[in-house]
């Protein structure tokens, strides 16, 4: 069972607003074991519309549409849905409009007639799918042996019609397979490396089961997806092959599945009990903020200090003026002393310093732009590791972040 995504808005196209609709729907069929085959963004123009409806039929069992539903005159996917499906009918619902009123009364908004009325016109072909969350309601059509689904393009309403009208009504009316994923999450060797410490591994698994290599810097995640109609077989047999697969690379494996990097950090930490602070210079407070996003980050994250200039580095953290004009704010030296004291300061068990040049200019200092410190303090020692990050300016605070919990997470353990 295949589909396709096809988000309409010319906000996507000129980089107004990121696509993540795609992103969330992509993961939603999987799980269901429908297999996305390809996402298309696209113009709100009538013929556009058109022609990548009629490709996706061709290609797919499933074509979901968002975007271009609502009242204003740019909302013209209902109307290229009546012309595609050559149903100039439309069907009146009156449960629609009572809907939308009692919204507009919920947020004491005035109801008016007919700015709203024609958002509860349906094409006769379309099966209502009610939008519980706002005013246009999804549109579900089956054509040629296709289903068509049309919903709004704003995230909330449109994951409210997937969970409660799509996805059960797709599982009602097909017989789909099972997809499982595993992701293992490693750290510290490349892609080639890793691919040939477990060649012979990979070459033997059974057909079902396909490995993909999804690498970063730093890093590589290795994804094992199990597709077929045995989910038994399928949740067996993928346990066997990911303990052949631990076995061979037990030492750079960082975690598993959706487990991001802080919250395997967060996970660690709370299991020891043990406590972190942060000194943050070139990240701004970005490290701060992507510890405190997961829910319990009070258990482990007592705070930090975000010195950004040479004196807040001297009045906040003690770092002593001639050290700065001696090696400059970017330097192994700097690091050292933020980290150190970070962890003195406020009492931690480890504590994390980041000192570097972000770009795109590098200031007071030699160092040349993307080169960064980063600084790992615990109770028995420090350590400062010097990473060149390259540029643009937002990839190397990301990878900062990123680097700077991995060290502190095979600190740790």
């Amino acid at each position: 069972m295949k589909a396709e995504i096809i988000t309409i808005g010319d906000e996507i196209l000129i980089g107004q607003i990121v696509d993540t609709n795609s992103q969330w729907i992509g993961k939603e069929l999987n799980k269901i074991g429908v297999s996305v085959y390809q996402i298309t963004s696209i113009q709100d123009e009538e013929q556009h519309i058109l022609n990548a409806l009629k490709e996706a039929e061709n290609r797919v069992d499933i074509v979901i549409v968002t975007g271009g539903l609502g009242p204003t005159n740019d909302d013209i996917t209902k109307k290229t849905l009546t012309t595609y499906f050559k149903d100039p009918e439309l069907v009146s619902y009156p449960e629609v409009t009572e809907h939308i009123k009692k919204l507009f009364e919920q947020f004491s908004v005035p109801y008016n007639h007919e700015a709203q009325k024609g958002q509860a016109m349906l094409p006769s072909k379309a099966t209502l799918l009610t939008n519980r969350l706002g005013t246009a309601p999804g549109m579900w059509f089956f054509e040629n042996n296709t289903v068509f689904v049309s919903m709004p393009g704003v995230p909330y309403e449109m994951k409210g019609l997937m969970t409660y009208e799509i996805l059960p009504k797709i599982k009602e009316e097909f017989e789909l397979p099972f997809i499982i994923h595993k992701t293992i999450h490693t750290y510290g060797q490349g892609e080639s490396m890793v691919a040939s410490r477990i060649e012979e591994w990979e070459n033997n698994l059974p057909t079902f089961i396909k490995l993909a290599y999804l690498p970063s810097f730093g890093k590589v995640r290795l994804r094992l997806s199990a597709k077929g109609t045995n989910e038994e077989l399928l949740k067996d047999t993928l346990a066997i092959e990911l303990e052949k697969l631990k076995k061979l690379i037990s030492d750079i494996i960082l975690g598993y599945d959706d487990e991001s990097i802080d919250k395997q950090v967060a996970k660690v930490l709370q299991a020891k009990k043990e406590t972190l602070g942060v000194a943050e210079s070139l990240t701004g407070g970005k490290l701060g903020a992507t510890l405190v996003s997961n829910a319990g980050a009070s258990s482990y994250f007592k705070g930090g200090f975000i010195v950004y200039s040479s004196e807040l580095k001297q009045e906040l953290l003690d770092v002593p003026k001639s050290i700065i004009e001696k090696h400059s704010v970017v330097s192994e030296e700097v690091a050292r002393i933020m980290a150190l004291n970070t962890r003195e300061k406020l009492k931690t068990d480890y504590a994390i310093a980041v000192t570097g040049n972000a770009g795109p200019t590098t200031d007071d200092t030699e160092k040349n732009v993307g080169v960064v410190y980063i600084g790992i303090a615990s109770k028995e020692n420090v350590e400062v590791h010097e990473f060149n990050f390259g540029s643009p300016r937002e990839k190397v605070m990301n990878r900062t972040i990123n680097k700077a919990l991995e060290l502190l997470l095979k600190k740790i353990i």
